[in-house]
């Protein structure tokens, strides 16, 4: 019980604490680079955190409800809902790059920044949240079960958050555009993974097709080993995906790498920080 709550504490945190640390990166990189004409304050995390727990326990208390809606796959709609969710406010926030002319409205780009931001973290605690909450619930129901299954969770969440740091000032102390790209890159595989779960989760609500298997890599590197879950955890690793999944996971991922958030990172970002 005791590895099995540090893994699940690990991968859940760190899916939570990768998008966190990525958005606090960009919101930090609009202020750098366009200074007061675009403000975006950090405060935005603290409401995103405090509403977030606060539906992370409600989703959790409502479950099994929810879990029995549209003849028992509920939870499964429910959760592709979630993803489907943040996976437009991710898309918006990859679309709303200032151009030339942001200046025209930067209050209005920067209030859209903003409630993208607060909704995709908002989310994220709740999807993520949700499911340790039950598992702890859970799996405490038994006496000898509490003391290795919160030790292994205290373990897992600080080491998932801690990872979420690191990522932080890594990107932070990278070069201006070298650390946009960066973020960008991984809001892509983010995206990627979020439309990833969004089939699979519908395919078993059956309400989207099974397709074949796109590969198998899991006598390479099994799902529910510690690499595969992190893998998980940072490009939505699955040893067996179906093909739609694979495709999705693709599509969504050129979509976020061939707009205009990216299109102009390279040369504007480069144009104004003149760093590279």
């Amino acid at each position: 019980m005791f590895i099995n709550s540090v893994i699940l504490l690990l991968q859940e945190i760190l899916e939570a604490a990768l998008l966190i640390s990525v958005l606090l990166v960009i919101t930090n990189l609009y202020h750098t680079i366009w200074g007061r004409s675009f403000v975006l304050r950090q405060t935005w995390i603290f409401y995103a955190l405090v509403l977030g727990c606060a539906g992370a326990w409600l989703y959790a208390i409502v479950t099994p409800t929810v879990s029995e809606w549209f003849d028992y796959v509920g939870q499964e709609i429910m959760n592709s809902l979630i993803h489907l969710i943040s996976l437009i406010f991710l898309i918006i926030l990859s679309c709303v790059l200032p151009s030339n002319h942001f200046v025209d409205q930067p209050s209005a780009r920067a209030r859209l920044m903003i409630v993208s931001m607060v909704v995709i973290v908002l989310l994220a605690i709740i999807r993520e949240g949700s499911e340790i909450i039950l598992y702890l619930t859970g799996v405490t129901s038994e006496s000898e079960n509490v003391v290795p299954v919160l030790s292994g969770s205290v373990i897992g969440a600080g080491i998932g958050l801690s990872c979420g740091v690191i990522l932080y000032y890594t990107l932070s102390n990278l070069r201006q555009a070298w650390a946009f790209r960066m973020c960008l890159i991984l809001l892509a595989f983010i995206c990627g993974n979020m439309a990833s779960q969004i089939v699979m989760l519908l395919s078993q609500a059956d309400l989207l097709p099974y397709t074949p298997i796109a590969w198998d890599t899991a006598s390479l590197l099994p799902e529910n080993s510690i690499p595969g879950r992190l893998l998980y955890a940072f490009i939505g690793y699955e040893a067996t995906p179906s093909i739609l999944q694979a495709v999705c996971y693709g599509l969504v991922m050129l979509v976020v790498m061939v707009g205009p958030l990216v299109r102009m990172a390279w040369p504007r970002i480069l144009e104004k920080t003149k760093e590279l």
